[in-house]
């Protein structure tokens, strides 16, 4: 589920929602270091063989990845749902150099991580909210290995992980490991869509860097705390916010009427 939430999030922030994430083949999107743990492309092969048998050059496979996005969040999440507007039509351009140079990184400031949002028309709110995406899923110990022991040449850790939690963190992920085993960014919650993951970096119990600095930070850090109801605003209801948010993210850079294509298969371009 937080598969397909994921990559719905990495097309859109390159090329725009497109579909290009899915295309497959030597120096495409997919094989950047960034999508390489990416999952669900079968889910995403297997709607669109249906719906070409069905109504074959109707539905786009950018259509079908925010929709299967939607109801990964609404269906196995036990989360929110939203109206999911289609109407987009297919990329034809899938580029690696264009995922390293667009996708927010685990260990992004919050000033780089505000800019990429504002490149694509997205708020500061915005990037609070579906940063909140992370409730779901894990993330591979290579993400966060730097904060554990030589944060920074420092020798130690990154003194912005909890006293308590940095042990949790030391045994999934020892020192010299091969980056490859996974940590619930979630503690605790993972399989579940609510607010945890934002008590969590309050807590200082963030496990990617560029979370945990969501909190420190006095631009990202009052939509964390009104999301817990601890005031610096109006509180916000995070499983509307999220709807909405992600409404908003999969318009960015749609592609309609002539332009792109309605592919066959999803992993190749007609």
């Amino acid at each position: 589920m937080a598969g397909l939430l994921r990559m719905h999030f990495h097309d859109c922030f390159v090329q725009g929602c497109d579909g290009s994430v899915l295309i497959s083949g030597t120096g495409t999107e997919r094989t950047a270091i960034p999508n390489l743990s990416l999952n669900g492309f079968t889910v995403v092969d297997d709607a669109k063989a249906q719906l070409e048998a069905a109504c074959p050059g109707v539905v786009s496979c950018a259509d079908i990845l925010a929709l299967a996005a939607r109801d990964a969040v609404d269906i196995q999440a036990n989360g929110p749902t939203w109206a999911v507007p289609t109407g987009r039509r297919d990329g034809t351009v899938s580029r690696a150099q264009d995922a390293l140079d667009n996708l927010p990184g685990p260990s992004d400031s919050v000033e780089s991580q505000i800019q990429k949002f504002t490149d694509r028309n997205l708020s500061v709110q915005d990037l609070v909210t579906l940063t909140g995406g992370h409730t779901l899923g894990t993330a591979s110990c290579a993400t966060f290995n730097d904060r554990l022991f030589n944060y920074q040449g420092t020798g130690g850790p990154d003194p912005s992980i909890a006293a308590d939690f940095l042990p949790t963190l030391r045994s999934a992920c020892p020192q010299n490991n091969n980056g490859a085993a996974r940590v619930a960014m979630d503690t605790g919650s993972q399989n579940e869509f609510d607010t945890s993951y934002y008590t969590n970096i309050r807590n200082g119990r963030g496990v990617l860097e560029s979370d945990q600095r969501l909190w420190t930070d006095n631009r990202t850090g009052p939509f964390v705390g009104r999301f817990l109801g601890l005031g610096g605003g109006p509180n916000l209801n995070f499983n509307a916010e999220f709807g909405q948010a992600m409404v908003r993210m999969g318009n960015v850079g749609v592609r309609t009427g002539t332009d792109g294509e309605i592919r066959r298969v999803c992993s190749a371009v007609n």
